[in-house]
């Protein structure tokens, strides 16, 4: 995969969402944007899946040019939005998380004599995303245990309204039209439009995570409610990060696939190449004198294509990421061996003459560096044969 592809990108609005997210990550470093936003990037406990954490503020205005931003700046797997949000019926409760199936702008509208006519901008969540989070509540193995919890919270899936007004009524206007017109959106809050929009202008597939802390009722003041804001915000960074580790493993089993797809292609070619069609025959590295075929066996081991080779290499990066959260690579061997990886794919890919010559020494400098590592040694050897070195 390429230098981003194993990571997420995790934004909140508030600080408690913000802590509540952090606290599940091991060794954050602070990376900042040119711009001054700043983010911490660290792994989810316990694995080698990265997040890129960022706080946006309240406000779907001020979440969409974060999200923009993280977007250009990782390139990630996708974008998780995580925070707590206020129930606007019954079928979510207090602790439980929504996950958003599509996403409301509900301020879209038009104001007429009869009065405001709904006219919504609607996002719906990416098919995979659902599909994997639908799996996650289904084996339901995600939730911390906390002892004394009354009951375990739920996932719900349904849509999120999101505006630019904290609701906190069941009886003002506003709160009636908004159950009236948005009647199947489980909760309410103001970011998650935003973000939907960067993703779908990035072409970033984005994520909704909730939790249920209040009812937006006119209770959302009260001791209770606020003592449920940490327990709604804990509950959805925890779906969140399992979400964001199962993303990043389905992206690295896509690429070892289409690295296996790419080698399969590959003997396929190699076999195709030697085989008779009718009356033509393809030879190569031979000649052919009177009735008899020579054959030059000395010709050695065949260059891969510039794709072919790319692929590989996208295999080999998920054996390396691996060895260095098994503990067989320190960190700077392995920042090292990732900078040599990329330089050679990138030349690998432009198939020119002068590009295969920087693939080969590159990967050749990467073999020394992973010397004392003699399982990765020998699954990068074929590749160095493969770019055009010797056997």
């Amino acid at each position: 995969m390429s230098e981003n592809q194993d990571l997420v990108v995790i934004l909140t609005a508030l600080n408690l969402e913000y802590q509540a997210v952090r606290r599940r990550l091991a060794g954050p470093q602070v990376r900042r944007h040119e711009r001054g936003t700043r983010f911490e990037v660290g792994t989810v406990q316990g694995t080698s899946c990265r997040v890129a954490l960022a706080l946006t503020n309240k406000g779907n205005h001020s979440a969409a040019v974060i999200a923009e931003r993280a977007i250009q700046e990782f390139s990630p797997v996708a974008v998780v939005f995580v925070g707590v949000a206020g129930a606007l019926w019954e079928t979510a409760r207090l602790g439980d998380v929504v996950v958003a199936t599509h996403v409301y702008a509900y301020h879209g509208g038009t104001s007429e004599d009869d009065g405001l006519k709904a006219r919504p901008r609607v996002w719906e969540a990416p098919h995979g995303i659902s599909q994997l989070a639908s799996h996650l509540a289904r084996v339901d193995d995600w939730a911390d245990d906390a002892p004394g919890r009354e009951r375990a919270p739920q996932v719900r899936f349904g849509a999120i309204a999101a505006g630019e007004v904290v609701q906190n009524s069941r009886i003002s206007a506003e709160a009636r039209w908004i159950r009236q017109h948005y009647n199947d959106a489980l909760a309410i809050e103001m970011e998650a439009a935003g973000v939907a929009q960067a993703g779908h202008l990035s072409g970033a597939p984005v994520a909704i995570v909730r939790g249920i802390s209040d009812r937006a009722d006119g209770t959302k003041s009260s001791a209770k409610d606020r003592s449920w804001q940490p327990r709604a915000a804990a509950n959805a960074a925890a779906f969140a990060t399992r979400l964001a580790l199962e993303l990043v493993q389905e992206k690295e089993q896509t690429v070892m696939d289409r690295a296996d797809g790419a080698r399969a292609a590959g003997r396929l070619e190699d076999h195709i190449s030697n085989t008779a069609y009718g009356s033509t025959v393809g030879i190569m590295a031979g000649s052919v004198k009177d009735s008899s075929v020579h054959l030059n066996t000395d010709a050695g081991p065949k260059a891969a294509s510039p794709k072919g080779l790319a692929a590989e290499l996208d295999g080999f990066r998920l054996h390396l990421v691996r060895h260095h959260a098994e503990g067989a690579l320190d960190d700077d061997t392995c920042r090292e061996a990732l900078a040599d990886l990329d330089s050679a794919r990138r030349a690998a890919e432009h198939g020119t003459p002068e590009s295969a010559r920087k693939a080969l020494m590159t990967l050749k400098r990467l073999r020394g560096l992973i010397a004392d590592c003699p399982a990765l040694a020998a699954r990068l050897a074929p590749l160095v044969v493969a770019a055009g070195g010797p056997a």
